[in-house]
């Protein structure tokens, strides 16, 4: 499963599109008011993609064990330095609302947690490597 994102961007431009095998969809982000860029940052869109994909993680799990699940809350926070610097301290926490007991849905989130794949990329420290400068 090959994964894309991109962005396109100038003043008063945002224009963003993510995709998985080729299957494209538009996001709409507004750009920054102020300038060139984006009005959301990096870090922001970092966290929003480990609490999408957990969400998503715990339906998709819980359908494999035939657990109902109504409804899904993730927080995920961070703490970012100055520019340049890694954040650290990620942490995020969730609610479920399900009709079966709270034992069930604790081993739920446990198990969930172990196979999120954005949470196993960060754990493991995945490799980022620029391809090219400047010659798309």
């Amino acid at each position: 499963m090959k994964i894309a994102a991109r962005v396109i961007n100038s003043a008063g431009l945002h224009r963003v599109t993510v995709g998985t095998d080729g299957s494209a969809k538009e996001i709409s982000i507004a750009p920054n008011a102020v300038g060139k860029g984006s009005s959301i940052n990096g870090s922001e869109l970092l966290m929003l993609a480990l609490a999408t994909c957990y969400c998503n993680d715990i339906y998709r799990e819980a359908a494999k064990q035939d657990i109902p699940v109504d409804a899904v809350e993730v927080i995920c926070e961070s703490e970012f330095g100055w520019p340049g610097e890694a954040g650290k301290n990620i942490q995020y926490k969730v609610h479920i609302t399900s009709s079966v007991s709270c034992d069930i849905l604790e081993d739920l989130i446990k198990h969930t947690d172990t196979v999120a794949e954005i949470h196993n990329t960060l754990r493991k420290g995945a490799t980022v490597t620029l391809l090219s400068n400047n010659t798309m």
